[in-house]
C-alpha cells in the first residue's frame, strides 16, 4: 500500500468502462461551524446550519444530483443530521462518507496544534482509534456504510492509505491537487495527478482527488510557477486578469460561475473522467464561512450550482456517485 502523500506512478492510474464517460460528483465537507481566522480548538463550535441540509438536499433532488456528505464527529453526534440525511440515504438520493477532524474527534490523547490539525501527522494508533470510533458512530447513527473519506483539512499522512484499506474504505478523497499545505505541517500535493489512481496493486483503495486546474497562458507551467509566486498574491491577480495563469478549484466558495467554467473546460479536455466538486456545508447558511457572509451570498451560492449544474449538462457532463464510481472503474 502506498501512501497516499507520496504522487503515484503512471501505471498505478485507473480506468473506467467506457459507457462511463465523463461525470461530475458533488462531495459535501459536513462540519461544525467554527471562527476560520482563529485558532482551532475543541469546544466553542456551533452546528446551527445543520437544518439547512434538508434544504440543500431538496435542491440536489430538483437538480438531479446525489451528494456524498462527508460527515465529522460533531456532524455525527446530531440527531437533527440523522432526520435528515437517514431518508435520502436509504433512497440513493444522498451518500455517505467520513471526514475527520482530529480536533474534535475523540479519543483526545493529543495536543491541539497546527500539525495535529492534520490527522495523518498523528501517531497511527491513533489517527487510526479517532478513524474507527467515527466510522462507527455515522454508521450507527445514519443507517448507511461509509466507503468513502476525506481527511479535514486535506491532512493524511504516511499511514492512512492502510489504516483506509482495514477500516472498509473504497475510495479516498482526501488529495487536493495543486495544493501545498506543508507550510502549516500539512502535505504538499503539487506533484500528484488530477486523475483517479489506485493506491495499491490489489487495486482495493481507489484515490479520487479533488479537481483544481491551472488556466492561462502559461497553465502548464502552473505547477511550479503558480508556487513560486504565492508569496506575490497582487501579482498572482494580475496574471489572473490578463489570462496569463489561474489555479481554479471546481467550488463555489471564492470561485465565479466565469472561472468555475474555465476550469470545467480545461478539466473536459484534459480528459479527466471524474470532475470532483465540494464545499464547506457550514456555507448553507449566512455568518458561518468567509464565503456566505449574508443572504445575497447564501443566494449567489445557489445560483452558483444551478449555473454549474447547469454547464455540465450542456457539455454533456452527467452527475456520478460513488457506487456509480466503483461499478465503472476497471479491476
Amino acid at each position: 500500500m502506498r501512501s497516499i502523500t507520496d504522487a503515484p506512478p503512471r501505471a498505478a492510474v485507473a480506468q473506467f468502462d467506457r459507457s462511463f464517460g465523463q461525470r461530475f460528483l458533488l462531495t459535501v465537507d459536513t462540519e461544525e461551524e467554527f471562527d476560520w481566522n482563529a485558532p482551532l480548538t475543541r469546544e466553542g463550535y456551533g452546528l446551527n446550519h445543520v437544518a439547512q441540509l434538508a434544504g440543500f438536499q431538496e435542491f440536489c433532488e430538483s437538480e438531479g444530483v446525489v451528494p456524498v456528505y462527508l460527515v465529522d464527529w460533531p456532524i455525527a453526534q446530531s440527531p437533527q443530521a440523522a432526520e435528515i440525511l437517514r431518508g435520502p440515504l436509504a433512497t440513493g438520493k444522498a451518500e455517505i462518507g467520513v471526514q475527520l477532524h482530529p480536533w474534535v474527534n475523540p479519543p483526545f490523547d493529543e495536543d491541539v496544534t497546527a500539525r495535529n490539525s492534520f490527522a495523518g501527522s498523528l501517531p497511527p494508533e491513533l489517527e487510526r482509534a479517532k478513524f474507527r470510533a467515527l466510522r462507527d458512530a455515522i454508521e450507527a447513527n445514519f443507517g448507511a456504510n461509509t466507503v468513502i473519506y476525506r481527511a479535514g483539512r486535506y491532512g493524511i499522512g504516511p499511514n492512512s492509505a492502510a489504516m483506509l484499506a482495514e477500516g472498509g474504505i473504497a475510495i479516498d478523497t482526501s488529495v487536493r491537487a495543486n495544493f501545498d499545505y506543508s507550510a502549516a505541517s500539512g502535505p504538499d500535493f503539487r506533484h500528484h495527478p488530477l486523475v483517479p489512481y489506485w493506491l495499491d496493486e490489489t487495486k482495493t483503495l481507489l484515490e479520487l482527488p479533488l479537481t483544481t486546474v491551472f488556466w492561462g497562458m502559461l497553465r502548464r507551467q502552473g505547477g511550479w510557477l503558480y508556487p513560486a509566486l504565492t508569496r506575490a498574491p497582487a501579482l498572482l491577480s494580475l496574471l489572473a486578469r490578463l489570462a496569463v495563469l489561474e489555479r481554479i478549484p471546481l467550488t463555489p466558495e471564492g470561485v465565479t460561475v466565469p472561472e468555475a467554467i474555465r476550469g470545467i473546460d480545461i478539466a473536459l479536455d484534459d480528459a479527466l473522467p471524474v470532475l470532483v466538486l465540494s464545499f464547506h456545508s457550514p456555507s448553507l447558511e449566512a455568518g458561518h464561512s468567509p464565503y456566505v457572509r449574508n443572504n445575497d451570498d447564501l443566494e449567489s451560492l445557489y445560483d452558483w450550482w444551478r449555473r454549474v449544474f447547469a454547464y455540465l449538462e450542456q457539455r454533456s457532463v452527467a452527475p456520478t456517485t460513488v457506487a456509480e464510481i466503483l461499478d465503472a472503474v476497471v479491476r
